[in-house]
């Protein structure tokens, strides 16, 4: 049964940092792509970041340059390292995985087949 877990949330100034993680079981993880998504209150979900199989890493513009995906195959573990928050990052943070319907990444909800149950992130003075 494909499992994920993330961890890490929590309250943080503007301006700070977070790093949350991502365990996975009941699949091998290291043939496939993990995705990070947010969904705030009242908006739609969005992917902000993916790592594919090889370790390539993609983010979406609202996090470039902030945000840091990477992969521990041997632990089954994907991190978000996230820094300079905003109080626009306020969200609830969810790791997904899937075949991605071929494709070698994608930012996109509907490509994913299996969701965690997510954990909360607060960026407030």
């Amino acid at each position: 049964q494909v499992q994920l877990v993330e961890s890490g949330g929590g309250t943080v100034q503007p301006g700070g940092s977070l790093r949350l993680s991502c365990v996975a079981s009941g699949f091998p993880m290291e043939n496939y792509p993990i995705g990070w998504f947010r969904q705030a209150p009242g908006k739609e979900r969005e992917g902000i970041s993916c790592i594919n199989r090889s370790g390539a890493s993609y983010y979406a513009d609202a996090v470039k340059g902030r945000f840091t995906i990477s992969r521990d195959n041997a632990k089954k573990m994907v991190y978000l390292q996230m820094n300079s928050l905003k109080p626009e990052d306020t969200a609830d943070y969810v790791c997904a995985t899937g075949d991605l319907r071929g494709l070698g990444y994608s930012l996109s909800p509907a490509d994913y087949d299996y969701w965690g149950q997510g954990t909360q992130v607060t960026v407030s003075s």
